[in-house]
């Protein structure tokens, strides 16, 4: 079996809830099975903040497993 692992880092929304940025990790996901992988595994951690108006960072590790 052939692994890949990606590592998305995903900024929280100044206001509101939720990530500023999903279209990263959906981007990063769609990628992937472009090349014949299917995500095997996420994982997510708080990765601190920017400071004053930067907001919190999540960092997102993805592993893809081959279907091939």
């Amino acid at each position: 079996m052939h692994y890949v692992v990606v590592l998305v880092i995903l900024k929280e929304k100044l206001w509101g809830t939720g990530s500023g940025n999903l279209s990263s990790l959906e981007q990063a996901i769609n990628e992937q099975a472009a090349k014949g992988y299917r995500l095997h595994t996420i994982t997510t951690a708080s990765s601190g903040s920017k400071g004053i108006g930067g907001g919190d960072r999540i960092q997102a590790t993805m592993v893809f497993e081959s279907l091939g």
